[in-house]
């Protein structure tokens, strides 16, 4: 390691990412002690190098979303205590962004609390991938750089792409993300509308655009338990496309029923990020994008 090279700590959500992040800026990832107590309390201790350094901390807070933000947040505090010179925090899936506002007076926001947290962590700079409500970026105390995974997906399913191809939004959340990569790929795309019945259950009521005889690649930011995929796969379906299916996301949560949800769709492949790091064992194509490029870009001066 170079001198002036930045120090690289990996946190135990993103260790496919680490790696890959670490060869993109030609620096390995440093070791960082982690255990748990006997309690359940988690331990974290950095190595000496971080001083005077700076210091890219690079941890998803993926499910269990508060464990790897409090993780996080102990990295960086070891980090400013053994005296870095200064924090970045690459954190390509934000947890809680989807409690940005209040359905009801007696939740919380969700969204705006872990933007609080996450400005206690003295970072300089906080990295995120495709921010599910990029209003959030208000909420930080610190400066967000909002990177889009979108161009990185585009190419990894150009290879995929037909003439009969239609990106479709699952719901009207999605509609830029869709004709953003429409634009990318030169496809038209369509739109299916969405009504949530609970966490996990969904509801298409209509569909915009021409799908018939097409093959559609449905797009969004995340894939969580799959109930959005499954209410737009039935409308796609009714509509006359081909048992031809595509997803495309950056953060392939994949909980809950999500598998067995998309084991039932005539899906071809899955498109997604190592914003989560990769499940294993799937009954269907999974292709995995690295983000380093995107990040590293974003991180070097």
């Amino acid at each position: 390691m170079r001198p002036m090279d930045p120090v690289l700590l990996v946190g135990t959500a993103s260790p496919h990412l680490g790696r890959a992040l670490g060869q993109a800026l030609g620096v390995a990832p440093a070791d960082c002690h982690f255990e748990r107590f006997p309690d359940g309390e988690m331990h974290v201790e950095v190595p000496e190098q971080v001083r005077g350094r700076t210091v890219i901390l690079v941890q998803s807070t993926t499910p269990p979303a508060g464990e790897h933000l409090l993780e996080l947040l102990l990295m960086a505090d070891a980090c400013w205590r053994m005296g870095a010179a200064r924090l970045e925090a690459v954190v390509p899936y934000l947890g809680y962004a989807r409690q940005d506002r209040r359905a009801r007076p007696g939740e919380p926001l969700g969204g705006r609390l872990v933007a609080d947290l996450l400005s206690q962590g003295r970072f300089a700079r906080v990295l995120v991938v495709d921010l599910h409500s990029p209003a959030l970026e208000g909420c930080f105390g610190a400066p967000l750089e909002h990177l889009t995974s979108l161009p990185l997906l585009a190419e990894a399913l150009r290879e995929h792409v037909t003439d009969t191809s239609v990106v479709v939004a699952p719901d009207l959340g999605a509609v830029k993300r869709a004709e953003a990569l429409a634009r990318l790929l030169n496809r038209p795309w369509a739109v299916i509308h969405k009504v949530r019945l609970s966490g996990d259950e969904v509801h298409a009521s209509g569909l915009m655009g021409e799908v018939r005889g097409r093959r559609p690649i449905l797009v969004d930011d995340m894939v969580s338990t799959g109930g959005t995929l499954a209410a737009a796969a039935g409308t796609l379906r009714d509509a006359g496309c081909t048992e031809d299916f595509t997803v495309a996301t950056t953060h392939a949560l994949l909980v809950g029923p999500a598998v067995e949800r998309l084991r039932t769709l005539p899906l071809t492949r899955l498109v997604s990020t190592d914003s989560v790091e990769p499940v294993l064992g799937l009954p269907f194509q999974h292709q995995v994008v690295t983000l380093a490029p995107l990040v590293a870009r974003a991180l070097r001066p």
